[in-house]
């Protein structure tokens, strides 16, 4: 399922710089002892659905929003720099696109994963992250849980961001957004 142009799909993810500033780059004072020193994320994967994707840095888009990687581009995952790093302690959050303009793209089937299933993000560092999937859920975009999403927790956390619902083709974007919600569970 495609859309019909690259507006759409920049739309497709977005989140407001006022929702990704929540945090402030500043976590919870509690300790995690499982979490890693920062490093950037280098490659995911998700057996389960069969991704093993290269991971890109994005920040933000003039327009404030949340960038995610080129359409030409849409096999690979955008890391939000401006937030934790896998397995750092914090919520870091990788976006992907849903599909592109010829066809499914590197998170198509993001909405498949369940509870227990493992994700692995290998770091600059050489160290792999691993997570497990503790929920999903498909919202709104209208009603982004963005507290949730980019707000403070104890933990290492993972939170994996697409598009989802049906498509608007007024809005050129997808109604809703799949959001997978991990914790880190081990490192390599």
């Amino acid at each position: 399922m495609a859309g019909p142009d690259r507006r759409g799909y920049l739309a497709a993810v977005l989140v407001t710089a006022a929702f990704a500033a929540f945090t402030g780059g500043r976590q919870d004072t509690e300790r995690d002892d499982a979490a890693l020193p920062a490093a950037e994320p280098v490659r995911v994967e998700i057996p389960a659905i069969g991704v093993r994707a290269p991971v890109m840095p994005v920040g933000r888009a003039p327009d404030g929003t949340v960038q995610v990687p080129p359409l030409d581009e849409a096999h690979r995952v955008g890391w939000y720099r401006h937030g934790p790093a896998p397995g750092a302690r914090g919520p870091a959050v990788l976006l992907g696109h849903y599909d592109d303009l010829r066809g499914p793209a590197v998170f198509h089937r993001l909405g498949r994963i369940r509870r227990g299933e493992v994700v692995r993000v290998e770091r600059r560092d050489g160290r792999t992250a691993v997570f497990a999937v503790e929920s999903v859920e498909q919202v709104p975009k209208s009603r982004f849980p963005a507290g949730k999403v980019y707000g403070p927790v104890d933990h290492a956390g993972l939170r994996l961001v697409t598009c989802g619902g049906s498509y608007d083709r007024a809005r050129r974007t997808y109604r809703d957004n799949v959001i997978v919600y991990a914790r880190l569970t081990t490192t390599r």
